[in-house]
């Protein structure tokens, strides 16, 4: 298990290098200027000149490039200012170092992406487990259709239709604000709430088809006719031998979809207006602050990388077979 966590872990380092450099040459080889970015589009030519200079954009490629992975992993310095690490850049419209600001929005992430993942997969799943079993039937149907509106639908209308709802016209929830869990756990219980459902209500829906597709799948397969032949009461033929199996695909894409939104809900924090990270690349668009985009960039991939290969791991303690792959 060592060596199987070993390789996984020296892989997911080689597709982040991969990834830093990729990112790294959309930003630095485009035709716009780096510098000009860096500062903003109402910036002087004196004061992009000297951020040419103490950003080293007028060293070689390589040495930048190099100089930009060393600082992640080690820190450097811009000029006078120091930026500690990991140094993902320096962002001189706010004048902090980029890893600072995703730091301080990345409690707001993590609380809108953990209570969503919360809520998708227990509706999602129980959803597809109910309509597997109830197939043909009126249950089966309201679920798929509720599942494909769900899909369909767009998240910022979701958004704004609940705000304007369950805010505006009924006033059951406040608008959604940032507020600390340990401040004042109601008030953040109902800042997140509509958050959590608009993101619920896109991603229930594909979780709720797969599960249902999986299980009947599962249910036709000759050891579960074994089963129910061998007298075993249908519970447990269904969550031994059916759903156990059934969660297999949903826990890759569970990976999947968790790590890119610990990386930032853009659309939903946006349109409620949350300081998290996706908020951060949003105002980061529209500012043109290359740094900051290029760190949000790098740092969503991180969790996505990260998030597989906690799968990975995951699949290798529940089949021992994977860990000779």
């Amino acid at each position: 298990m060592i060596l199987y966590t070993a390789r996984r872990l020296a892989g997911a380092a080689g597709i982040l290098l991969v990834i830093c450099a990729l990112t790294f040459a959309v930003f630095y080889l485009m035709p716009a200027d780096p510098a000009q970015g860096a500062c903003g589009k109402a910036c002087s030519p004196e004061r992009i000149a000297q951020i040419r200079a103490t950003l080293g954009l007028d060293q070689p490629l390589p040495t930048q490039f190099a100089a930009y992975v060393g600082g992640i992993v080690a820190g450097r310095t811009y000029g006078s200012l120091e930026c500690g690490f990991p140094c993902l850049g320096f962002s001189f419209q706010t004048n902090q170092p980029v890893w600072d600001a995703l730091t301080s929005r990345l409690p707001t992430s993590v609380s809108i992406a953990a209570g969503a993942a919360v809520l998708w997969l227990l509706v999602g799943c129980t959803a597809g487990v109910v309509a597997a079993l109830r197939r043909g039937t009126v249950w089966d149907r309201a679920a798929m259709m509720a599942a494909l509106g769900g899909v369909s639908l767009p998240i910022y209308l979701t958004a704004l239709l609940s705000q304007y709802v369950l805010v505006v016209q009924l006033g059951w929830l406040p608008y959604p604000r940032e507020v600390a869990l340990t401040d004042d756990p109601v008030g953040w219980f109902q800042s997140m709430l509509m958050p959590w459902c608009t993101l619920a209500m896109l991603y229930a829906g594909v979780y709720a088809r797969i599960t249902r597709s999986e299980v009947l799948e599962n249910l036709g397969r000759d050891y579960v006719r074994t089963a129910r032949a061998k007298g075993l009461p249908e519970v447990t033929v269904v969550r031994r031998h059916a759903l156990r199996p059934a969660l297999m695909p949903v826990v890759t894409i569970f990976g999947m979809d968790l790590g890119a939104l610990l990386g930032g809900a853009l659309i939903t924090e946006s349109v409620y207006g949350l300081p998290g990270v996706g908020k951060l690349a949003a105002d980061a668009i529209n500012s043109s602050d290359q740094p900051v985009i290029l760190g949000v960039t790098l740092f969503a991939a991180a969790f996505v990388v990260l998030a597989n290969v906690a799968v990975d791991l995951v699949y290798a303690l529940l089949d021992p077979r994977v860990r000779t792959a």
